[in-house]
């Protein structure tokens, strides 16, 4: 196994500097991220090793680890760049079911099929997002960004989603990670992981039916648990007593 040099930590990441990538930065960004994506496909997790990444990209050591400081943050950076592709060709062919929750599970589905295509460096990607730890977080926060992009977009809003709604897709989010970790441990099968995925996408369907803010003057259906029991009149249970008159055993 490859050593890795321990002074990476004191590296600066070119792609977490928050400058825009230069032309030729970017292309070599895209060469080192397409060399992670052979690597892993052909031998997995433990396949990925930071010098034959920088030998197959034809970049020098150091300049790899400028780009990407560990071989976690270089798989996340790759699963990342996966789910670009797959938000683009679901762009270009977007799901075809009519009801919200069908349309997510769809799009899953397909982006599971794709991983499925390619098993090990499924594990692989899944594998780093599961040892990420708070170095990461940046990488790890735009692969889940870009996760809830595909589910909105799959849903087909076209209002801002209500804060249900995101607790719904990042519950979906969860199941389908959960659902990747136990179909590549073979301790589910594809029919258990479909059936898991549309299950948890009914969420949408449950999640819809809320409503939003109320208009002025219109009483709010949360009140009842939220505001202390009111009622439709507008004034609270309590106040329907008078005082004074204590109700009679």
């Amino acid at each position: 196994m490859t050593t890795e040099p321990k002074s990476v930590t004191a590296s600066v990441a070119i792609a977490s500097s928050g400058l825009p990538l230069t032309e030729r930065q970017e292309a070599r960004r895209r060469r080192i991220l397409h060399a992670t994506a052979q690597l892993a496909g052909r031998g997995g997790f433990d396949a990925v090793q930071m010098r034959e990444v920088a030998e197959s990209s034809s970049v020098a050591l150091g300049t790899l680890y400028r780009y990407f400081p560990s071989k976690i943050h270089l798989l996340v950076a790759t699963m990342q760049d996966q789910l670009q592709h797959l938000h683009e060709t679901l762009r270009k062919r977007p799901p075809t079911e009519e009801e919200p929750a069908a349309r997510v599970a769809q799009t899953l589905m397909r982006a599971f099929r794709a991983m499925q295509r390619e098993p090990h460096l499924a594990d692989a990607m899944v594998r780093a997002l599961t040892f990420a730890d708070r170095s990461v977080s940046a990488e790890v926060d735009a692969a889940s960004r870009l996760t809830t992009t595909i589910i909105l977009d799959a849903m087909g809003l076209t209002v801002p989603p209500t804060p249900a709604q995101l607790s719904a897709v990042r519950v979906i989010e969860h199941t389908w990670h959960s659902a990747l970790i136990t179909w590549l441990s073979g301790r589910a099968s594809i029919a258990q992981v479909k059936i898991d995925i549309e299950t948890v996408c009914r969420l949408i369907d449950l999640t819809s039916t809320a409503t939003g803010p109320t208009a002025p003057g219109t009483p709010d259906a949360t009140a009842g648990v939220a505001g202390g029991g009111r009622a439709k009149s507008g004034r609270t249970a309590t106040s329907r007593t008078k005082p004074g008159r204590a109700k009679r055993r």
